[in-house]
């Protein structure tokens, strides 16, 4: 376990985590709605033939506390993704519990923002479900805008998000979340799209983040990325937390097993 200073505050307790996929392997078709119902009135009485069961997470625990940002690594695959939708409990847990203080909010490069509202619109949209005030997000506005870097060849901020490439997309994801102080920020793959320009950009804010007493989980392929922002690391692999610890221990042992 990483080393904890004496005093600090927790602010995500993962207790003997597991989190199980159900996956219909049987044909679609006629009858598909009723065959999904009565899968699901089975749940805890057996899953219904047909149905695959994917052990995402395995018993994975840890306890987060305030100002850490935590790296997340692992192979495709790991469970990496699927414990952060836990921890914002977007995903049930089979058995254990995830217990929070504050409100986690996870960014993604799939975040759903309205591919036929323009960039404005989406910055407002997605500060409000971030629970800003449009006074908030007014004020915030310019600096949104201008941390995303997407007007920087052109108005794109006045154009539908389905003409953006997906690194645009991204970018203006990560700079509205960005824009507010969060309880628990998870980001999901955010900083491996974009320049170097906007990936310094974005290591610098999350280091903000933590210095104004959140807690920050960085799921990232990138080890230059997960070095430059992460104290601590969880390396998971196959849905079983392999190492928790300070970040160069934990990278260098993940690249010694992964260089061959």
């Amino acid at each position: 376990m990483a080393e904890i200073t004496k005093g600090s505050v927790p602010t995500v307790i993962a207790d003997e985590v597991h989190i199980v996929y159900r996956v219909n392997t049987g044909s679609s078709g006629k009858g598909s709605a009723t065959a999904a119902l009565s899968k699901i009135i089975r749940r805890g009485k057996g899953d219904a033939p047909g149905v695959r069961r994917v052990h995402a997470v395995r018993g994975v625990s840890f306890t987060a506390y305030r100002g850490e940002a935590i790296g997340v690594i692992g192979s495709n695959g790991s469970g990496k993704s699927t414990l952060l939708r836990a921890i914002a409990g977007l995903l049930p847990c089979e058995s254990g519990k995830v217990y929070t203080d504050g409100q986690p909010s996870l960014l993604g490069v799939n975040a759903a923002l309205m591919n036929d509202l323009t960039g404005e619109r989406n910055v407002v949209l997605g500060g409000l479900a971030m629970g800003m005030t449009r006074e908030q997000i007014k004020e915030r506005y310019e600096d949104i805008v201008d941390f995303s870097g997407i007007n920087e060849k052109g108005d794109f901020i006045s154009l539908p998000m389905r003409t953006y490439s997906s690194g645009m997309a991204a970018r203006l994801r990560f700079s509205i979340a960005a824009a507010k102080d969060h309880d628990v920020l998870m980001i999901d793959e955010a900083l491996a799209t974009g320049d170097r320009k906007f990936q310094v950009r974005s290591e610098a804010r999350i280091r903000e983040l933590r210095e104004k007493a959140g807690t920050v989980f960085l799921v990232s392929h990138n080890n230059n990325s997960i070095r430059d922002t992460c104290s601590r690391v969880l390396w998971l692999e196959k849905g079983e937390l392999l190492m928790d610890g300070p970040t160069e221990e934990v990278v260098a042992a993940y690249e010694k097993a992964t260089s061959h």
